[in-house]
């Protein structure tokens, strides 16, 4: 995937994920593509504190975080800002607005070609 790769070269990418051990396979993943990674954080609050601190380019959110916590706060904070995201959810049924709902979305499990191909289409 050579084109993807020089689509995320130098891109500051954000993952919000609570599951440790996806996390970090997505941030193995988008390194490896020659992304910059922002995070991976496991919860809103952290998240948030990243985008104020730091320039994103994009960003993979996992819609489900731990305590019944939804990413839908940082979702709004990244389309503020103009910053494009897809969700990646093993929710068959994908709550939220329609606003959520027609985003770019990934469903889990999925694999390194899905996503760098979704990312690439982000930032494209």
């Amino acid at each position: 995937m050579p084109d993807t790769a020089r689509l995320l070269d130098g891109r500051r990418i954000l993952i919000v994920e609570d599951e440790y051990l996806i996390a970090m396979q997505v941030k193995r993943w988008l390194l490896a593509a020659g992304a910059e990674v922002v995070g991976p954080v496991p919860s809103v609050a952290r998240a948030l504190d990243l985008i104020e601190n730091g320039d994103v380019d994009a960003a993979v959110l996992d819609v489900n975080l731990g305590n019944g916590d939804t990413v839908y706060p940082v979702a709004d904070k990244l389309s503020a800002l103009g910053v494009p995201y897809l969700c990646a959810t093993g929710d068959v049924k994908f709550s939220g607005a329609d606003t959520y709902r027609q985003r770019p979305r990934l469903e889990k499990p999925f694999s390194e070609a899905e996503l760098l191909q979704a990312m690439g289409k982000l930032i494209a």
